[in-house]
């Protein structure tokens, strides 16, 4: 397994397939976007096959998320899943996307193996997609959820970030179309992973302000606190139920105590925590014909020295040098 020393087990990984996206969005990277990793860094698609063979039977894996940057810009994304799907155990697989591409791959997606998707909008109106994001493809966006929803990667839920001035008044808006449609909300804090490094904690859209926004249309009822687990959304009943929204408070009510997430970037790097200042090399280990059984000890080396907590809280926090796009989410 992989353990940390407090006695947290990782069952879920997150595989980063590229740092490349084809938005610019303001809270995560530059207009003219970043030095992008060259071919020979990222891992190949039989590297990355592997390596997931190896978490998922040795390493008791059993949630596989594919990331980004975007992921459905990573040519080879169908046939991994597919190779995925085929593995014994079988591990739970989805996918996190700005869905623009979806439209064109969620039924081969579907029929690869993959189970659902996370589709990343913040806003419902188009002007100020085009100014969060600096592209024009917001009605992409609508046509990749309506895709995913009728290919059957349901529960289809959609990632929103709130930023001040520009769609921080939309929480009841987004929470009343998504009811409509379907979809399952999540609001995600901003964090600090923009390549700019321009986050500021007192600027921030707080998960309290989301759910005072949210209760002036709606009636939320929180759910048992026991049935969230390792789960990082906090999750409410929207007027007595069936549907859900949930708010991912990393910043202001962090839940690293219940952690069980493993990170692999898109060159080969470990990381057992989002907010990590350390990484581990497994492509270097892939590269140099290192026997499953040595990566494996690398994995939960690297693990097992997982800190307690993100450290967002301690007034000396530092930002990792790697942008959430280079990570992966």
């Amino acid at each position: 397994m992989l353990i940390d020393t407090y006695g947290r087990v990782a069952t879920d990984l997150r595989v980063s397939l590229t740092d490349r996206c084809n938005l610019r969005c303001t809270y995560c990277m530059p207009e003219e976007g970043l030095q992008w990793l060259t071919k020979s860094d990222l891992l190949s698609d039989d590297e990355t096959v592997r390596l997931i063979r190896l978490a998922v039977t040795r390493l008791g894996i059993t949630e596989i998320r594919f990331t980004g940057g975007e992921p459905l810009l990573r040519p080879g994304l169908v046939g991994i899943v597919e190779r995925c799907a085929a593995l014994e155990p079988r591990p739970r697989m989805s996918l996190t996307t700005n869905g623009i591409g979806l439209k064109r791959t969620a039924a081969a997606l579907r029929a690869a193996g993959l189970d659902r998707v996370n589709v990343s909008l913040d806003t419902l109106r188009p002007d100020a997609f085009k100014t969060l994001t600096r592209r024009d493809r917001h009605a992409d966006v609508l046509d990749g959820l309506r895709a995913a929803h009728e290919a059957g990667l349901t529960p289809v839920k959609v990632n929103t970030v709130l930023m001040p001035g520009l769609n921080g008044d939309e929480a009841p808006d987004l929470l009343a179309w998504a009811v409509e449609h379907g979809y399952e909300l999540r609001f995600i804090e901003q964090m600090p992973l923009d390549a700019q490094h321009g986050w500021k904690r007192d600027g921030m859209i707080t998960a309290g302000d989301i759910l005072t926004s949210l209760r002036t249309r709606f009636t939320l009822t929180e759910e048992d606190g026991a049935a969230r687990g390792s789960a990082p959304a906090e999750r409410w009943l929207v007027d007595g139920g069936p549907h859900r929204v949930g708010v991912i408070a990393s910043v202001t009510r962090p839940f690293c105590g219940a952690c069980d997430r493993t990170r692999l970037t898109a060159d080969g790097q470990v990381r057992n925590c989002l907010f990590a200042q350390e990484e581990t090399d497994l492509r270097g280990a892939l590269r140099s014909d290192a026997p499953d059984e040595e990566i494996a000890r690398l994995w939960k080396l690297a693990m097992w020295g997982k800190k307690a907590g993100s450290g967002l809280d301690d007034p000396a926090f530092l930002q990792p040098d790697r942008p959430m796009s280079a990570i992966g989410g």
